[in-house]
């Protein structure tokens, strides 16, 4: 009984914390908000990276860790992703558009 009710209570602690990144997902991402934050808060510590350097995969969990080391908000943290993936180019050279 113990460890159905904690396992029930650690999926519900998992469901309704669920992944703050994608909160209020209905707002459309500011892009020049995104610009203006990932100059003046991820380049304060990071290298120059170019959005091509990582797949849209690898920068959403990079952005999911960087949410909390940087103590950015959700629609912070969607604004920056935003700009990085509309940054990025396909195998063919062309800018890939956001949907």
């Amino acid at each position: 009984m113990k460890y159905t009710f904690k396992t029930t209570l650690f999926a519900a602690t998992l469901l309704l914390g669920g992944n703050h990144l994608y909160a209020n997902e209905n707002s459309e991402p500011d892009l020049a908000n995104g610009a203006k934050l990932w100059a003046d808060t991820c380049m304060r510590c990071h290298n120059v990276r170019t959005p091509d350097n990582l797949s849209k995969r690898a920068w959403t969990y990079s952005m999911n860790h960087m949410r909390v080391r940087a103590g950015l908000t959700g629609k912070e943290t969607r604004d920056i992703l935003a700009f990085i993936l509309s940054s990025k180019t396909s195998s063919d050279g062309k800018r890939i558009i956001l949907k």
